[in-house]
């Protein structure tokens, strides 16, 4: 099987298949220490890549010097060169809300195509518990023509990369490793700890490490749905949550989640994937699709706050212009996966509502490609009946009131939507600025 050693001395190779924001950072990383081959099936991607540019902002080329061993091919057949190989594609859902699996299916083919004997093939990409040794090596087998266990080995590193975080980084935080046998797991402890200087984690089994990524964001998909319940209730009764949280915060052992949109690659789809396993095995996991069913809804709820205020001022809804600062899933990224504001754009035009997005950080194109959505440039966003904060990147963060006031089509009658309490309370309601904050 694979040797460290040879890795070390780079007389064999390790290849990372899928550029996006999880396999780039650990392609460049790795690139420090080993020989890399990066792997994409987009020739898009790859051109922009050779080209030194990173449209997820993951990677700073600036800082990426001749020391680091990578070049980056969207030939599938590059592959035949590498020893070790890291699989980190993305594992969305579907329409139906269930694993969608094409990616991670289309790239153990393309993999088990070009496998080596004697190699071993790491899948980082978030999944349920039995999926690599249930699903992916089944594949490797058949389009490879070798054995598991006999000809290659597979292992498991569940990603924790945290889009936009500068602080907690691949080489920050602990990484959990999982080889079939004890020679790959021991084999992945040594590879990843060269780069994770926070060490690494081994897990008694692939399964095993599996459950613990699966969990990690169902357990915080539930701590913002309580949040979010939470945010529907005091709404009712007329209190702001954020102050009822900043008042709880006050105590040693509260926990400081907040409500919001919960979307993005991990939150809002992992929980997913647990409890599709979880219903193939006849179990009904009622909390964690309680859970989802919370923070799934919450687009439309912050919707319809929007529409029941305009309506209080006399708005008339057919053809109210409502701008929309932000949508990507989080701030400061481009990041456009499964982000939930498409949900408050879908309600609002089903009231026959004029909806004009802008966004600081997002790629038009694919912003129109990916989810049908018509970026405007910020100047775009004016004569409004009301605004919206979906996402707050820093580049708001220079709005002043008076300013944004002049954006109104009745500056009297101004209404400031704030999902995350971004701006200053105080600031806006000292210029009589109606504002509303989940």
């Amino acid at each position: 099987m694979v040797d460290f050693e040879r890795l070390r001395t780079k007389e064999d190779a390790i290849a990372v298949v899928g550029l996006g924001y999880v396999g780039l950072p650990l392609a460049v990383a790795l690139g420090r220490h080993f020989r890399v081959i990066g792997v994409d099936v987009s020739e898009r991607r790859v051109e922009e890549l050779k080209r030194r540019v990173d449209r997820t902002n993951e990677v700073d080329f600036a800082t990426v010097g001749d020391d680091v061993d990578l070049v980056f091919t969207a030939d599938l057949a590059d592959l035949e060169k590498a020893r070790l190989i890291l699989v980190a594609v993305p594992t969305p859902i579907d329409e139906f809300r269930t694993p969608d699996l094409r990616p991670v299916r289309g790239a153990s083919t393309s993999v088990g195509r070009h496998l080596q004997p004697g190699s071993v093939v790491v899948y980082e990409s978030t999944v349920y518990p039995g999926l690599t040794e249930e699903v992916c090596v089944p594949i490797l087998e058949a389009e490879s023509g070798l054995k598991c266990g006999k000809d290659f080995c597979v292992g498991y590193s569940p990603e924790r990369i945290n889009p936009g975080d500068k602080v907690h980084r691949l080489e920050t935080i602990t990484k959990v490793v999982a080889g079939q046998d004890e020679p790959t797991g021991k084999l992945l402890q040594q590879v990843y700890g060269t780069v994770v200087k926070a060490g690494t984690h081994l897990a008694a089994n692939i399964r095993t490490a599996e459950a613990a990524k699966v969990i990690e964001n169902t357990q915080r998909d539930l701590n913002i749905a309580l949040m979010n319940e939470l945010a529907l209730i005091f709404d009712t009764m007329g209190i702001d949550t954020l102050d009822v949280l900043e008042a709880a915060g006050t105590k040693w052992n509260f926990l400081p989640f907040r409500p919001g949109l919960v979307g993005g690659h991990c939150i809002g789809v992992d929980p997913y994937y647990l409890t599709f396993k979880a219903q193939a095995l006849g179990l009904h996991p009622h909390v964690i699709l309680a859970g989802r069913e919370i923070n799934d809804t919450m687009g439309k709820f912050i919707a319809e706050a929007t529409i029941k205020r305009l309506i209080k001022s006399d708005c008339k809804i057919m053809g109210a212009r409502v701008g929309v600062l932000g949508l990507t899933f989080k701030e400061n990224v481009p990041d456009l996966r499964n982000t939930r504001v498409v949900d408050v754009l879908a309600e609002l035009e089903d009231y026959g509502v004029e909806v004009l997005v802008h966004d600081a950080e997002a790629d038009v194109d694919e912003a129109r490609e990916e989810l049908g959505v018509n970026l405007r440039p910020l100047e775009d966003l004016r004569g409004l009946d009301a605004l919206i904060l979906a996402v707050p990147h820093n580049a708001y963060k220079a709005f002043a009131v008076k300013d944004l006031k002049s954006w109104f089509n009745d500056p009297d009658k101004a209404l400031v939507v704030d999902v995350k309490g971004f701006f200053d309370r105080a600031e806006l309601e000292a210029e009589a600025v109606d504002y509303w904050r989940l």
